[in-house]
Formats: structure tokens, sequence, C-alpha cells
């Protein structure tokens, strides 16, 4: 049985989802993610499976074969931080992170616990470079 991916676009409403996070602190940073990650990317927010709201969209593909859509920046308001989804590795990449403030990395993840906690001109920054080169990794269709 071939692969199929569980993220991917949903007809559920973003702002539906928004106003049902439970903690007002991360429903707060949820509405102001989605304003500034729509204006950076030009983009119209989308749900992404269950839990993410994801701006454009990508075509990858692996060297294994495996390829699928994901969205070119996202985030996910979870109960213990907010998980922002954006493209690692390139070029000052660890400059803008050490700017940032209190946020944890992982491969293509921050996770921040509260938007007070880092420099949102500094993420307004890194987004903007984040799609700047996935443009040029995966040039739109």
């Amino acid at each position: 049985m071939a692969y199929e991916a569980k993220t991917k676009p949903t007809e559920v409403s973003v702002a539906d989802f928004i106003a049902a996070v439970e903690n007002p602190q991360r429903r707060a940073d949820a509405e102001t993610l989605c304003a500034l990650f729509q204006e950076i990317s030009g983009e119209p927010p989308t749900m992404w499976g269950p839990s993410i709201i994801g701006f454009g969209r990508y075509h990858y593909r692996y060297a294994s074969g495996h390829e699928g859509d994901a969205p070119r920046l996202g985030f996910s308001p979870r109960k213990a931080q907010t998980v922002i989804y954006i493209l690692p590795g390139f070029s000052g990449w660890e400059s803008f992170v050490a700017r940032l403030g209190k946020v944890k990395t992982s491969v293509a993840c921050l996770y921040v616990n509260r938007l007070d906690q880092i420099d949102l001109d500094v993420l307004r920054e890194l987004a903007a470079a984040s799609l700047v080169e996935m443009r040029q990794r995966y040039p739109e269709t």
C-alpha cells in the first residue's frame, strides 16, 4: 500500500480552529501569527491536517521516491507550545535564531512558549528569508 500523507489541506475553517484553542494566550498568539504569516506570504491561511495552519504550498520529492505537498510556512498552536514550521538550514538561519529570543529548534520547527518571549521583527525577517529560499528550492508551479 502506498504511503498517504496525513498533512494535507482541508476545508476546516481557520477562524473556527483558532477560536477553539482553549488557552487564551495560545489563541491570541495564533491570531497574531496568522495575520503576520498571511502578510509575509501573501497567501491565505489554510488548515493542513487537523492542527496546522499553513500558508502557500510546495511539492517535494525525496531521493527515496517519497513525495507530497506541504505548506511553505505554517504553525500549530499546541497545548505545550506553538510550533512554527519554517525552512531551516539556509544562509543566515543560525543568526536569525540567535536573535529571535526564547525558542527551541528541531529540523524544520521552532518551538515557542509565548510570542512575547521572542522578537516578532526577527521572526518576520526569518519567515521572509525562509520563503525566498523556499521559492528558490521549490519554484511555484
